[in-house]
């Protein structure tokens, strides 16, 4: 188990060594993101649930639903339960769409490294300047493989929660 573990985290090593200091902020990044949606996923399964719940008992249990101060708590319960849907979602684009961009950043430094390596070693020395396009690929390819997978779930989010919003607005309805 202990190998397995020292193993692994050599292995990790090595790979950031070879996609370079940005490979970190991606990961770093990716990481925050799958955080926040597995906390939206968390939330929408068994917290979200309760409060719907719980707004239309309250609903329910009132005699009056038709008057306009009853119709403002309506729009306010509607409102909250939104905002409660909405949280964090905009977060997780922003993070969604940096990922690309640290990519981007790290193709950069990447290609920097091998024209650096050229103007030292010209271009006999393969071993420095193959070192450079593997930091300029590596980071790359970690901020797509991060953007996609966390455009798969932000749309089911979104998606989600839109649906939600809905079911909470067909809920509150103003016949007894």
């Amino acid at each position: 188990m202990i190998y397995a573990l020292l193993d692994a985290y050599e292995s990790l090593q090595v790979f950031l060594e070879t996609g370079g200091m940005v490979l970190l902020l991606i990961g770093i990044n990716i990481f925050g993101m799958w955080t926040l949606i597995f906390e939206r996923i968390w939330f929408f399964q068994l917290r979200y649930r309760k409060d719907k719940a719980h707004r239309l008992d309250q609903w329910h249990a009132r005699s009056e639903r038709q008057s306009w101060p009853a119709q403002q708590i309506r729009a306010l319960m509607i409102s909250k339960s939104r905002e409660a849907l909405n949280d964090r979602l905009a977060l997780i684009q922003t993070l969604i769409a940096i990922c690309p961009l640290l990519g981007l950043l790290g193709t950069v430094t990447g290609m920097i490294e091998v024209f650096s390596s050229m103007s030292f070693f010209g271009t006999g020395n393969a071993r420095n300047m193959a070192a450079g396009v593997s930091k300029a690929t590596i980071p790359t390819m970690a901020g797509m493989v991060g953007a996609l997978s966390g455009l798969f779930a932000i749309t089911y989010l979104k998606r989600f929660a839109q649906r939600e919003s809905e079911l909470i607005e067909d809920g509150l309805t103003t016949e007894h």
